[in-house]
């Protein structure tokens, strides 16, 4: 692994320590809730370092996870041995009619640059699942976007790192800019400093609804913040449930 690698690599470990681990177990909740009762093969897009993927194997569901960052696909396939891995693009799915279920959380649509991506990424899903399957994912909502967000910002201190994160309005409706700086300490004592631009949007629940029903999916339910209630005009985070 080159030095380059190896830096990336303690990124991600940054990821999981400034992540609210009790997100993972509302995330598996919200899942179990609404798969269908014969879910056992499950896709998990944007799986990251494999937290979420490793209470679904530790639970008996057969897991694969996908994801863009190759930083993060080594740690979760030390986190967790016995499910499959695959380094790819959720825009581009090559899956035929694999999965009883499919999902994808912690805002991770939300990074798609446009409307064609997500539904490029809905069609995928849509052929990667059997009949009747279910496809389960949540997204910022424009609550969150255009009210909560702008101006966020956070600092956190550790004993191996510092974060610095800080939110922006963005160039086009409901969007964000998230600036990060990482200060991460290296072998020799020394921090070495990472700066990242995270851009992030989100849509109308119509626009989600339009493009799913475009792709085929049909009975799509929306839920907001984890619980089996409509969304409201201030909830943060909409979960959507549709049937393949």
């Amino acid at each position: 692994m080159s030095e380059l690698e190896k830096n990336y690599a303690l990124f991600a470990q940054v990821y999981d320590a400034i992540m609210d681990d009790s997100l993972y177990e509302k995330w598996y909740d919200f899942s179990v809730r609404h798969f269908s009762p014969y879910t056992h093969k499950i896709l998990e897009l944007a799986c990251g370092t494999g937290i979420l993927t490793e209470k679904f194997v530790s639970e008996h569901y057969e897991l694969t996870g996908l994801d863009l960052s190759p930083e993060m696909l080594e740690l979760a396939k030390t986190r967790v041995s016995n499910a499959d891995f695959e380094l790819g693009d959720m825009r581009k799915l090559d899956f035929k009619a694999d999965f009883d279920a499919v999902t994808c959380f912690s805002d991770s649509l939300c990074y798609l640059a446009d409307e064609d991506e997500l539904k490029a990424t809905f069609a995928g899903v849509y052929r990667g699942l059997r009949e009747g399957g279910t496809f389960i994912f949540d997204v910022h909502s424009t609550y969150q976007t255009d009210e909560v967000f702008p101006g966020h910002a956070y600092h956190d201190n550790a004993e191996d790192f510092a974060f610095v994160w800080d939110t922006y309005a963005g160039e086009v409706p409901h969007s964000v800019a998230h600036e990060l700086t990482f200060f991460v300490k290296e072998e020799d004592g020394r921090f070495m400093r990472k700066d990242e631009l995270h851009e992030e949007r989100t849509y109308p629940i119509e626009v989600y609804r339009s493009l799913l029903e475009e792709v085929g999916f049909k009975d799509v339910q929306v839920f907001a913040d984890f619980e089996d209630e409509a969304p409201g005009p201030e909830s943060l985070r909409w979960f959507f449930v549709a049937k393949g």
